[in-house]
C-alpha cells in the first residue's frame, strides 16, 4: 500500500486567512516528502467554506513543486466542465514540467449546483463535458497539429507548448462518487480511479472497485496496474481520547461545511446525480462513533489506526490512501503530529508488507 496527504480546505475566512492556509499546507507538504508520503494533492471547488480556498488546484501543487522534488503531485480533481481543454491542458502540463514529471491528473465532473449556475454551465451537460474535456486535453497532450470538433468545443489545428514532460502523458485519474458507470468508464479508457468510501456503503464501494477491475482486464489493460486511490479523513494521537477529540473536530467541520454547500440540491434535481435531493439530509445525519466504526473515518491510537487500516486492505484489496490530515480549522502541529505518527507506526509497518 501507498499513502500520501490530502488538502480539502474546509475552512472560511473569520477562522483562517488564505495566507495562512496555503502557508501550513505547503509546510506540511515539505513534511510529506521528508516522512516518505507518496503524494500530496488538492482539489477545485468555488464560492463555499467547503473547498473554496482551492479554485485552482494547479496553482497550488505547482508552489509544493517548487519545495519539494520527489513527492507526486495530485490534482483531486481539476473540472473539465470548467475550464476550456486548451487552457486546462497547458496548466497541467506546465505543472509535469515544471515539477520534473512528477504529476497525476485527476479530473472530476463536479456536483455544486452553484458552480454549474456560476459557470453558466447546464448540470445536465457535466458528465458530457467531463469526457470531452477528457479527451481533449488527452489529444492536446499527444498530437501535434490536434484538431477537435466536439459537442461543447471546436479547435484546430494546434500544438499544445509545452509537450508534458512524461510520455506520452501524465497519468489520469478519474475521481467517481457513487456512479457505478463512471467506474467502469474509468475502467475501459485505461484511467486510474479516485474514490472516497466514507460516502457509500462498504459493500457498494466494493461493487464499484469490482466493476472498474473488470472493466480495466476486459479492455485488455495489464492486471494489477491500475491505479486506485481512496481518500480518508486522518487524526492521530498517543491517547485515544485526545485522537477522538480531534477526530470528532475534524468530522463535525467537514460535514457542517459540506451540509451548507449542498443546501442547493434541496431544489435541484438532475438525472445526472440521481438522489443528490437528499444529500444535505444525509450529510446532517452523519455521526462520528458510527462513521468511525464503519472505517470511514481513520481515528484513534497508531495501533487503532493500523487494525484500520488493514481492514481497508482486506475490504479493497491494493490501493493508495489518501490522508486528509487538515481541514484548516484545527492547529497545523496537530497535523503534522497525525503525519509523524502516522509514517512512523503505521506506514512502516504496510511498507514492510505487515
Amino acid at each position: 500500500m501507498r499513502f500520501g496527504i490530502s488538502f480539502f480546505p474546509t475552512v472560511s475566512p473569520t477562522e483562517k486567512s488564505a495566507y495562512q492556509y496555503y502557508e501550513e499546507c505547503l509546510d506540511l507538504t515539505v513534511l510529506a516528502e521528508e516522512l516518505g508520503f507518496h503524494h500530496v494533492k488538492t482539489v477545485e471547488h468555488y464560492f463555499h467554506p467547503y473547498g473554496g480556498y482551492s479554485p485552482d488546484p494547479v496553482t497550488f501543487l505547482a508552489a509544493a513543486a517548487a519545495r519539494t522534488n520527489r513527492v507526486r503531485l495530485v490534482t483531486g480533481a481539476a473540472i473539465p466542465a470548467f475550464t476550456h481543454p486548451i487552457k486546462l491542458a497547458g496548466k497541467l502540463a506546465m505543472l509535469d514540467n515544471i515539477s520534473g514529471g512528477r504529476l497525476d491528473a485527476g479530473f472530476g465532473r463536479a456536483f455544486l449546483p452553484d458552480e454549474f449556475e456560476a459557470f453558466g454551465v447546464p448540470i445536465e451537460e457535466s458528465r458530457r463535458r467531463f469526457s470531452e474535456g477528457v479527451e481533449a486535453c488527452k489529444l492536446l497532450w499527444t498530437q501535434e497539429d490536434a484538431v477537435w470538433d466536439g459537442e461543447f468545443y471546436r479547435f484546430g489545428p494546434v500544438t499544445m507548448l509545452p509537450r508534458p514532460c512524461q510520455r506520452p502523458h501524465p497519468p489520469v485519474m478519474v475521481a467517481a462518487a457513487a456512479s457505478s458507470d463512471s467506474c467502469e468508464a474509468a475502467g475501459r479508457a485505461g484511467h486510474n480511479l479516485q474514490l472516497v468510501p466514507s460516502i457509500s456503503h462498504r459493500e457498494r464501494v466494493q461493487d464499484m472497485l469490482a466493476l472498474y477491475r473488470k472493466a480495466w482486464v476486459d479492455a485488455g489493460h495489464a492486471p494489477g496496474t491500475e491505479h486506485v486511490q481512496l481518500s480518508y479523513t486522518c487524526y492521530l494521537a498517543a491517547a485515544e481520547a485526545e485522537a477522538r477529540r480531534g477526530g470528532r473536530m475534524s468530522h463535525e467541520n467537514y460535514t457542517s461545511k459540506l451540509a451548507e454547500a449542498v443546501s442547493a440540491w434541496a431544489h435541484t434535481s438532475s438525472a445526472q446525480y440521481p438522489g443528490y435531493e437528499r444529500l444535505a439530509q444525509q450529510v446532517t445525519s452523519s455521526d462520528f462513533e458510527q462513521a468511525l466504526r464503519d472505517t470511514k473515518i481513520l481515528a484513534g491510537s497508531p495501533e487503532q489506526v493500523r487494525r484500520q487500516v488493514a481492514q481497508i486492505r482486506d475490504w479493497y484489496g491494493d490501493a493508495t490512501l489518501s490522508l486528509q490530515v487538515t481541514s484548516g480549522n484545527l492547529p497545523i502541529e496537530e497535523s503534522a503530529r497525525t503525519m509523524r505518527l502516522f509514517a512512523t507506526e503505521v506506514m512502516a509497518m504496510f511498507d514492510r508488507g505487515d
